[in-house]
């Protein structure tokens, strides 16, 4: 088994005991560090065994791909899983959050949190005296734009300079993947109808984090956009909790379908990317999806392995 350089293992450690709510949350070495980790456990070139430790899921938004690599996440590094749901356990009749957190401190060594409001997910942070994780908030999918970042380094090699291109919904997907982009030097371009776009504090916390000359671009035009870029990315037009809007968007985001015609306008070497679910025939054709540019089904994979390097850096087990 390789070791883990001397200065990528220091850099990790300072991760230790750390809260994840944000992509911000990390410096560009972290990250770096972290991918770096994520391709020897995926490439079996490193093992790391936390010792029976045990991470609590706290979901109250419905998961696969999240819920699923986060347990074999951690059972791949010796620990154990609690699912706390909310539906069955004191959190669903009215317990307040911050006894609820300071007791699975006590049982648990990590929490991750997968909810609704960023604020909900910042007081599990701020009662709990372990690591809380970002599982996916309105705001941010942090855990998300790592595997995305991750995926995009096996296929090229690299990440400064590179451009990815996300066309659809400004939203929690789009946050993190302008943050988690800036800090690798990576050139982000969003496309979304007017309207639509990303948080304008959030663009401007990325523009502010960029390293290496990286660009956050905003259009209008999914074409502007996707044009020359290296990886093209989407995801569904309605989040969960915007179901009774998904007639209107579906209306609305008609140009923004990632289809043959759109991936075209990229550079002829682009991949495809998706965070899953996807609608066929709405976001994405099924002929792109199914097409030698996806790398979507090995990017779902990656969301075990940068999760597993994420929960050994912050319980010090490396």
């Amino acid at each position: 088994m390789a070791a883990i350089p001397h200065g990528v293992a220091a850099v990790l450690s300072s991760l230790k005991g750390e809260d994840f709510l944000s992509s911000a949350d990390l410096s560009s070495e972290q990250v770096i560090a972290l991918l770096d980790l994520a391709s020897q456990l995926k490439r079996k070139n490193r093992r790391i065994d936390l010792g029976n430790r045990v991470l609590g899921l706290i979901f109250t938004k419905a998961s696969t791909r999240t819920r699923v690599s986060f347990q074999v996440a951690m059972a791949r590094l010796g620990g154990q899983t609690v699912d706390l749901n909310p539906q069955v356990t004191q959190l669903g009749r009215g317990e307040p959050l911050e006894d609820t957190a300071r007791v699975l401190s006590r049982f648990c060594d990590v929490l991750a949190v997968r909810t609704f409001g960023q604020d909900e997910l910042e007081n599990y942070a701020k009662w709990s005296s372990i690591p809380v994780i970002n599982a996916l908030t309105d705001l941010e999918h942090p855990c998300q734009a790592l595997a995305d970042f991750f995926t995009m380094q096996e296929t090229f090699g690299r990440l400064e300079g590179q451009t990815l291109s996300y066309v659809g919904d400004g939203n929690n997907v789009a946050h993190s993947l302008m943050i988690c982009g800036a800090l690798l030097g990576v050139n982000v371009r969003i496309g979304c109808p007017a309207g639509f776009e990303p948080l304008d504090n959030v663009v401007d916390n990325a523009r502010d984090l960029a390293v290496a000359g990286a660009s956050i671009h905003i259009t209008n035009d999914p074409f502007e956009a996707v044009s020359g870029a290296n990886a093209v990315y989407t995801d569904v037009w309605a989040s969960m909790g915007q179901e009774k809007e998904q007639g209107l968007r579906k209306n609305v985001f008609q140009e923004f379908c990632l289809n043959r015609t759109l991936l075209l306008e990229a550079s002829p070497s682009a991949i495809v990317l998706h965070c899953l679910p996807a609608h066929r025939g709405e976001e994405i054709s099924s002929e792109v999806m199914e097409s030698s540019s996806s790398r979507i089904f090995d990017q779902a994979e990656n969301r075990l392995h940068v999760q597993q390097a994420l929960l050994a850096a912050l319980l010090g087990g490396l």
